[in-house]
């Protein structure tokens, strides 16, 4: 099974080949390197930018206004925030234009904790991001998803932010990529650089197939009837963990991946919610001002009367960054220990 990185790299080799994308582009993203986490190794189209955020963001913006696709890549989120201005520009274009222009665009950007990467290498961008009105968001927890979003994005008319768990590019996938062979070996001796010498190696693409996540549909990853939790990206694959753990202490928790910050399945979450009377919401960004905060006031506003229990949001510690040593890593963001706890804590409110 691939992995996640090897996942994204099919979905953009399909997009280079099938849907038109012209321009695969960022710091280190072309060869040799083919991206920090290789998940741009052996594309046709992908070339090394300068050391230049804005500068990435603006070609991207020139390519999608002259009506080209392409994908570019911020290396680590945490180098977007300078482009904020220039995302808010992307967003409002085909609004202000009253649709004249298209932004057939792609930014995708590694976020969140898990990989011991300290200050510079750790932020979570969801908050910030589905504060661009006019962007698309999504992030994906698992290959399968990453792939079916991509192809998605890559056909969109809209800018789509792709925000890539960092701590999940490894993580293999349960679920067999259209058209990838079942043989991990295989995969990777077709699509995987060799370490060394890389100047005659060309990748091999497995005859790969259409495969699309509609942007704005979450999935239910597991039922229940005693309580609803909702994640998306690092934390999901924590939740249902500790869906397994309750489990075991006869509570039947209901996990939401959204795979779609926005738009986002309000359906699924409502009638999910309808059905247990309790809700959580878990991500790993910063817990002031955080996106599960709008879903929780969202619930709150709409589903008052069905409640059993109030709306609570488990996100990261509010501090500047994450440190280095795993124990304050593990300290600032939530792990399976917090979230049984967090869902222990809404099971007990009685109303």
């Amino acid at each position: 099974m691939a992995n996640m990185a090897q996942a994204i790299r099919m979905a953009l080799h399909y997009g280079e080949k099938n849907l038109g994308v012209t321009d695969i582009f960022g710091e280190d993203v072309g060869a040799p390197l083919g991206g920090v986490f290789t998940a741009t190794q052996g594309l046709e189209t992908a070339w090394n930018s300068p050391l230049d955020e804005r500068g990435i963001i603006s070609t991207a913006l020139g390519l999608g206004l002259a009506g080209d696709r392409c994908v570019a890549e911020i290396q680590f989120c945490d180098y977007i925030f300078n482009t904020i201005d220039l995302l808010k520009i992307g967003g409002n274009t085909l609004w202000c234009s009253n649709g004249q222009y298209n932004m057939p665009i792609v930014v995708m950007t590694p976020v969140g904790a898990g990989i011991r990467g300290s200050i510079y290498h750790s932020h979570s961008f969801d908050a910030w991001a589905t504060r661009l009105p006019g962007w698309k968001v999504v992030m994906p927890s698992t290959p399968l998803d990453a792939y079916g979003l991509m192809i998605s994005a890559i056909k969109d008319p809209n800018p789509v932010l792709f925000l890539k768990p960092k701590a999940l590019l490894r993580v293999r996938g349960e679920e067999l990529i259209p058209g990838e062979p079942s043989d991990e070996k295989e995969l990777k001796g077709m699509i995987d650089a060799p370490i060394g010498d890389r100047s005659k190696w060309k990748a091999r693409w497995p005859k790969l197939e259409e495969f699309e996540i509609p942007i704005g549909k979450g999935k239910i990853v597991r039922e229940g009837t005693d309580l609803t939790i909702v994640s998306y990206g690092r934390t999901l694959p924590l939740c249902s963990k500790a869906a397994v753990e309750l489990a075991q202490e006869g509570v039947s928790v209901e996990v939401i991946d959204l795979r779609s910050l926005y738009p986002y399945d309000w359906g699924m979450i409502r009638d999910s919610v309808r059905k247990t009377g309790r809700v959580l919401f878990v991500n790993e960004d910063t817990e002031v001002t955080n996106f599960g905060e709008h879903l929780s006031y969202r619930v709150t506003q709409e589903l008052f009367y069905e409640l059993m229990a109030r709306p609570r949001v488990l996100a990261g510690k509010n501090l500047p960054g994450i440190g280095l040593h795993p124990n304050l890593e593990e300290a600032s963001v939530p792990h399976l220990e917090d979230i049984v706890h967090e869902a222990r804590e809404v099971l007990m409110e009685v109303p």
